[in-house]
Parts: C-alpha cells; structure tokens; sequence
C-alpha cells in the first residue's frame, strides 16, 4: 500500500520474526576468549582507534603509516 506521498507505508516494510530469523542468522561465539575479545579491546587496537578518531593522524597515517604518526601525535 503506497501512501498519498508515493513513499511506502511502515506496515509494508515489517516482517516477521519468524521469518526474519530465517535469513539472518546470529553469530555463536564458541570460547569464552571470544566473549572476552569482543569486550575488551587490545592497547595496539586503542592505539588504532584513538588515531583514526584524530583527523590530522589518520591523515598522516596514511601517508607514512600508522606507528609514524601516532608517535608524532601521541608519543
């Protein structure tokens, strides 16, 4: 059913559960090492992060890798 707008209505684009667990399945973590991993970053993987997050850092990551500019930055 198309609304007067022309755009779909919000009931047209609902599924069922049932029917939504049958395509999307969920990932089933196998060790409580995975539990762990996916809460609890690494310090390289921070280190990562807080460099993209800072413009000027991921930019010259770019250009002269990511130890480089993070030491410029935050070393």
């Amino acid at each position: 059913p198309k609304e007067p707008s022309g755009s779909l209505s919000t009931d047209s684009i609902k599924i069922k559960k049932e029917v939504a667990n049958a395509f999307v399945k969920r990932k089933k973590r196998s060790s409580p090492y995975e539990w762990y991993f996916e809460y609890y970053k690494s310090p390289m993987e921070q280190m990562h992060e807080r460099c993209e997050n800072y413009p000027p850092c991921d930019y010259l990551s770019d250009q002269v890798g990511f130890a480089v500019a993070y030491n410029r930055f935050f070393g």
